[in-house]
């Protein structure tokens, strides 16, 4: 996806362990991660007194040991007097439970990730391993010994921090629209959804600063996914509208976003992002015309083969961009009688809207943020 228009003030990232400020009173730090991506932005709010951290990494000892660096040589013994957790995946929520409990401070965060963080924490049996996720990857067309590659997949990776972690037993609603004092000025409160269910955006216009998280990042696209849990959702529909949402940001705004670097090009990024799933979904449209599962649809997303982990994601996307065009009445989807869900091109419209030979490459693999 082309990058054109964005510009980068800043060529590097910050040293883990060690903090930049990138305007008055907001400091950028990062935390490592596993795989491709490497680390994920967090940032400190000075409240004068004390600070606010806006998301926190993974759930490890590695990211609680660096937590404890910065508390003893960047924070200048002041405390912290609140977490903002913009949505419940593990890199944003991990040390939430830590930094709460060490400081004895409330955590914020929207209800919908919440409870959603709580319920993915709780007992009982995960997406790979009840009938209902066996009846999901079924229909969207995968083998039998799916799950259990799934299964061996996840416990392989037990020990990197991607588990959902314990939460603190209560918390502090933040709603769209809301204004938090910190400091001399107002961050509000802006909400999207689509990564998640209710993903909040920090937006501060004094200082010309958007503290975007999952919401908006300047090189990757967020994973946009439909999963076994609620297997009729439509999330990428919500993610467009989403979109459309923060169009209104001013264009001088600085993004500072939870992965890659701080970038100008707000108004931008999100029309390049609006754009790519639009044509990410002509591209299944077109391939539809004879009825297909989804995954027969991974080629069209994805060039790379992937691994069962990836190929969780890749459906999940795959099955979202499905959704949104059966709300648009451009696909419809059959049952067929091998148990799988069969999808058909029904747009009268779509000879004359196709370009089968002028749609952006497949993405690499889909990307675990």
């Amino acid at each position: 996806m082309p990058e054109s228009a964005l510009e980068y003030p800043y060529a590097d990232h910050p040293v883990p362990g060690s903090t930049r400020e990138v305007a008055p009173g907001v400091h950028w730090l990062t935390m490592p991660m596993g795989g491709s991506l490497s680390h994920i932005n967090l940032y400190l709010l000075d409240d004068g007194d004390g600070w606010y951290v806006v998301d926190t990494g993974l759930g490890n000892q590695q990211t609680a040991t660096l937590w404890h660096r910065v508390f003893e040589q960047r924070m200048h013994g002041q405390r912290v007097k609140g977490v903002i957790c913009t949505h419940m995946h593990p890199d944003h929520i991990g040390q939430a439970g830590m930094i709460t409990e060490h400081f004895q401070c409330p955590l914020y965060m929207t209800r919908a990730e919440y409870y959603q963080a709580r319920a993915f924490n709780a007992s009982g049996p995960g997406h790979h391993s009840s009938w209902q996720g066996r009846v999901f990857y079924e229909r969207a067309g995968m083998p039998t010994d799916y799950l259990e590659q799934m299964r061996k997949m996840w416990e392989s990776r037990a020990d990197e921090g991607f588990s959902m972690p314990s939460m603190p037993m209560g918390y502090e609603r933040l709603h769209d629209g809301d204004e938090l004092e910190i400091g001399d000025s107002t961050w509000s409160v802006v909400v999207g959804a689509g990564h998640s269910p209710e993903h909040v955006c920090l937006h501060n216009r004094a200082k010309d600063v958007l503290l975007s998280g999952d919401q908006i990042l300047p090189v990757i696209t967020s994973n946009v996914s439909v999963h076994p849990t609620e297997p009729e959702a439509n999330p990428l529909k919500e993610w467009m509208e989403s979109h459309d949402k923060f169009l209104k940001t001013p264009t001088e705004t600085l993004v500072l976003p939870a992965h890659n670097l701080p970038f100008y090009g707000v108004r931008e990024r999100l029309r390049q992002l609006i754009n790519h799933h639009e044509d990410r979904m002509l591209a299944i449209e077109e391939h539809c015309v004879a009825p297909r599962v989804a995954r027969d649809l991974l080629p069209v997303l994805f060039k790379r083969r992937l691994d069962p982990r990836q190929m969780m994601m890749a459906l999940g996307e795959a099955i979202a961009h499905l959704h949104l065009l059966m709300h648009r009445n451009r696909v419809e989807r059959v049952l067929g009688e091998d148990g799988r869900y069969h999808y058909h091109s029904i747009d009268p419209d779509l000879a004359r809207r196709a370009h089968p030979d002028r749609h952006e490459q497949p993405d690499d693999s889909p990307m675990w943020v």
